[in-house]
């Protein structure tokens, strides 16, 4: 476990910069809804907007209200994940984690700061089933969460296991 050094900033960096220029890239070569099938049948790129939050939920919302809690939330989280990167505590699997959630909140803030609503565009169709569309941020924010699930589960084998393997 190392202390917080600022090189680890390049991390939520890079992941915003990916989601950005990848979003420069469809929204200049793209209209709403246009579908390109990169592999057909399977992933396309369709250019989307969605103004709510995951799977669309609050779209319904008043803009007003969406934008309330989208500011606040987003602000919380940036706090909250922030204060949690830059900790010297903090082991090196939960950074890798919080950096890519970090960059996940600031590349669809940037969005709602720019476009009232995220741009979305990779589009994928598992077995008929139409997955809902994303984009780089959503993803590195999952790959996050899921990297620090990994790193809670280690750190409580690791505890079990210190404290001589209690709850076997």
């Amino acid at each position: 476990m190392r202390g917080f050094r600022p090189a680890w900033l390049l991390l939520p960096l890079g992941v915003f910069l990916a989601d950005a220029g990848s979003k420069a890239w469809v929204l200049r070569h793209f209209t709403e809804r246009e579908v390109l099938p990169v592999i057909p049948g399977f992933f396309n790129i369709t250019l989307g907007f969605n103004p709510g939050a995951i799977f669309g939920s609050l779209q319904g919302a008043h803009p007003g209200l969406r934008g309330l809690i989208f500011t606040v939330a987003g602000l919380v989280a940036l706090g909250y994940f922030g204060w949690e990167f830059t900790r010297p505590q903090t082991p090196s699997l939960q950074r890798w984690a919080l950096g890519l959630i970090l960059g996940g909140i600031l590349g669809n803030g940037a969005d709602r700061l720019a476009h009232g609503a995220v741009v979305d565009f990779l589009d994928f169709i598992f077995w008929g089933w139409h997955y809902w569309t994303f984009n780089l941020a959503d993803s590195a924010i999952v790959c996050g969460a899921i990297l620090m699930g990994l790193g809670l589960v280690k750190a409580a084998r690791s505890a079990s296991e210190a404290h001589g393997g209690a709850g076997k």
